[in-house]
C-alpha cells in the first residue's frame, strides 16, 4: 500500500486503490486553489477558509463523482454553502472581538498585483467593504463579480431563485460601488505612495506623513486584544500622522518596513527592532493614501512569510 498527500492538509494518507476516490481527489486538487480563494473572499480569514476546504473535501468524498456533470461548479457550490454557514457563526465572533476587525493578510506572489481583477477582489479595502454586506449578499457578490458564476449556479449554491439572486446581486453591487475607490489605481501608483509613507514612517517625519496622507484618511488597526491598537478608526491626516509619530516616539523602538505584495497589492511588513510587528495595507486615491489598514494581531500574521496561491479561474 502506497501513500499520497492529503489534498486539504498536505499530510500523507494511504491509497486504497479505489478509482472513484482517486478521481474525486484529482478533481479536488485541480480546483483547490480556486476553492480556497472563494472561501477566503467570503470569509476574510485564511484559517476559516482552510476549515471550509476540509468540510468541502469530506462532503465531496460522499459524492458519486461519475454522476456530476460539472465538477468545478459542484465543488464551488459545496464551498459556498459551507462558507455561508461559517460566515454566520463568524458574525457572532466578530461581535465579541476586541477593537476593529480586519481581514487576515496573505502574502501573495508579485505577479498577482499585475492581475487587476484578482488584486482588487482580495484587496484589504474591498474585503472591508464586503464586511458591510449580509452573508447572502456577500456570497452572491463574490461569486458573480469576482468569479463570474452564472445566476442559476449561484441560486443553487445559496438556496434562492435565479430571479431573487439577480435582485440581490444588483443590491449588493450598488452597495459596494458606493463605497469602493472611484478609479482604478495602478500598482506603480500604490508603490509610489507606499514608498513615501515608508520613508516618513521610518524617519518619524510628521510633515512627510502629512504630505502623503489624504486629508480624510482613515487608519484602522487590528490588535485583537493581544497587541495594542487604536480602539476605533482614526480619521484625518493630522490625527493619523500624530498618532503614528507619537506612538513610535513613546515606544522608543526602531521601526522598519519591508515592501511586500499582500492580498495582491503593495504593502509593508513592519518590524520593531527586527521582529515582525504587523502588516500595513493601503488604499490610494489621487496619489495620496485614503486608507491605512494595520494588522497586528499575531493570530492573523501566520500567512505573511510564505506565499498563498490565489486564482479566480
Amino acid at each position: 500500500m502506497s501513500e499520497r498527500s492529503d489534498p486539504t492538509t498536505g499530510t500523507a494518507e494511504p491509497i486504497v486503490g479505489d478509482g472513484r476516490v482517486d478521481s474525486a481527489t484529482e478533481a479536488f486538487v485541480a480546483h483547490r486553489k480556486l476553492l480556497f480563494t472563494v472561501a477566503y473572499e467570503m470569509l476574510g480569514s485564511a484559517a476559516d477558509a482552510e476549515d471550509v476546504l476540509q468540510e468541502t473535501w469530506l462532503r465531496w468524498m460522499k459524492v458519486d463523482v461519475g454522476q456530476v456533470r460539472d465538477q468545478r461548479a459542484y465543488l464551488v457550490r459545496i464551498t459556498t454553502r459551507r462558507s455561508l454557514d461559517r460566515l454566520r457563526t463568524m458574525r457572532r465572533r466578530k461581535e465579541a472581538y476586541v477593537g476593529p476587525w480586519l481581514p487576515e493578510p496573505l502574502l501573495t506572489a508579485p505577479d498577482v498585483a499585475e492581475d487587476f481583477e484578482l488584486a482588487e477582489s482580495v484587496s484589504m479595502a474591498l474585503m472591508l467593504v464586503l464586511e458591510t454586506l449580509s452573508p447572502t449578499e456577500r456570497a452572491v457578490f463574490v461569486l458573480r463579480e469576482a468569479f463570474d458564476v452564472g445566476y442559476d449556479e449561484i441560486a443553487a449554491a445559496v438556496g434562492k431563485s435565479p430571479a431573487a439572486v439577480r435582485q440581490i446581486a444588483h443590491r449588493a453591487r450598488r452597495h459596494v460601488e458606493a463605497r469602493r475607490p472611484r478609479e482604478a489605481v495602478s500598482p506603480s501608483e500604490t508603490r509610489a505612495a507606499l514608498e513615501s509613507f515608508q520613508r516618513a514612517l521610518e524617519a518619524g517625519d510628521l510633515q512627510g506623513l502629512l504630505d502623503v496622507l489624504a486629508p480624510e484618511v482613515v487608519l484602522v488597526s487590528d490588535g485583537g486584544g493581544v497587541k495594542q491598537a487604536a480602539p476605533r478608526p482614526i480619521i484625518s491626516a493630522d490625527k493619523v500622522a500624530r498618532f503614528i509619530v507619537g506612538g513610535i516616539g513613546k515606544a522608543e523602538v526602531v521601526l522598519t518596513g519591508d515592501p511586500a505584495v499582500v492580498n495582491g497589492n503593495p504593502a509593508l511588513i513592519l518590524r520593531v527592532d527586527g521582529e515582525i510587528d504587523g502588516v500595513v495595507a493601503i488604499r490610494v486615491e489621487d496619489a495620496r493614501i485614503t486608507g491605512l489598514y494595520y494588522v497586528r494581531n499575531p493570530q492573523k500574521l501566520t500567512r505573511i512569510e510564505s506565499e498563498t496561491a490565489l486564482t479566480l479561474r
